[in-house]
């Protein structure tokens, strides 16, 4: 017998009627739960909106964090607001709603700009990563490696490649047939719950899927490690003072936690093979991800980092 999902595009493909919207499932089924959710979900909405908003906001102010390590940093902080926004406002729509619809429009929009700010931030952290091995292992040529130029030209660069990655994924998701069921099992749109529900051949779209996205998740991580490789061989054989090679591997360890938090979750969802993944899994480590990881952000960075602590402190005095 064949399985309900290619039961319904059959029985939908003699009236060729497309479906305009899409009903998100949510986190959970529970009634119970759902006023619980919201008010948690909520909480870390407003703390991610708040810890990195104050981050942008000292980065930008502050004339002694205008350096090319806090100007990643106010762009890591403007990726994860958006990125927040981007899935957090519907999911706490849909914890208070019984029709948790979405149109497709909506929800090809919400899974570009998803896919556009997720693949940028994964590219900016290896960015950052390579700009510590500059600042660490050529401290002498640092200013003239990382000018200004440098700097705005790699987080355009970032920006635009993680643009186009998502362009892909969105026009390629788009130009599918959904005749059958228009329920996504998940709490946002993304690729992987579409084309479940998509009806014809989809090899193109897991190919792009596994095969573009992985080379972005990748590389970038490669880098990533590479940078720190280079960074703690330098370091073990160039510095003899244990208090400066205590110093020195305190400033990337914020940036490495924050690569951990990111990277696992991505691996766990689009990197493994697609027959030893289930729903249920890629929705929970969505969470990691796409609502924890924004907010730990700042937390981490702030809570290690003297110097953005000093100028929270000097925005704060400056205050009325």
């Amino acid at each position: 017998m064949a399985p309900p999902l290619i039961l319904d595009c059959i029985e939908h493909d003699a009236e060729q009627t497309s479906i305009t919207e899409f009903l998100l499932l949510g986190i959970t089924d529970i009634q119970e739960l759902q006023s619980f959710l919201f008010v948690i979900t909520l909480i870390i909405y407003f703390l991610s909106l708040a810890g990195n908003g104050a981050i942008l906001i000292v980065v930008i102010s502050d004339p002694r964090l205008h350096s090319p390590m806090y100007f990643f940093l106010g762009n890591l902080s403007c990726l994860d607001i958006c990125y927040s926004t981007v899935t957090l406002p519907k999911m706490l729509e849909n914890f208070l709603s019984t029709h948790k619809a979405i149109s497709f429009l909506g929800c090809i929009s919400q899974l570009h700009f998803f896919h556009f700010l997720g693949s940028t931030e994964v590219m900016l952290l290896a960015v950052m990563a390579l700009d510590r091995y500059v600042a660490i292992c050529k401290p002498l040529r640092y200013t003239v490696i990382m000018n200004h130029q440098v700097c705005t030209q790699m987080a355009v660069t970032v920006w635009i490649i993680g643009f186009f990655h998502a362009l892909l994924h969105s026009v390629m998701t788009s130009r599918l047939n959904f005749y059958g069921s228009n329920h996504i099992h998940h709490f946002f749109c993304d690729v992987k719950p579409l084309l479940k529900l998509a009806c014809g051949n989809t090899e193109l779209n897991e190919w792009l899927l596994h095969t573009v996205t992985e080379t972005i998740a990748m590389g970038s991580f490669f880098i990533t490690l590479l940078s720190y490789f280079y960074i703690i061989i330098y370091l073990f054989l160039k510095t003899h003072s244990c208090r400066m090679l205590r110093k020195a591997l305190s400033t990337c360890a914020s940036h490495f936690m924050v690569v951990v938090l990111l990277f696992g979750p991505v691996f766990f969802i689009y990197i493994r093979p697609a027959s030893g993944s289930s729903m249920d899994q890629d929705r929970t480590v969505a969470i990691m991800y796409s609502v924890v990881s924004p907010v730990l952000n700042p937390l981490i960075y702030t809570l290690r980092n003297k110097e953005v602590e000093g100028a929270l402190k000097r925005v704060i005095r400056r205050r009325p």
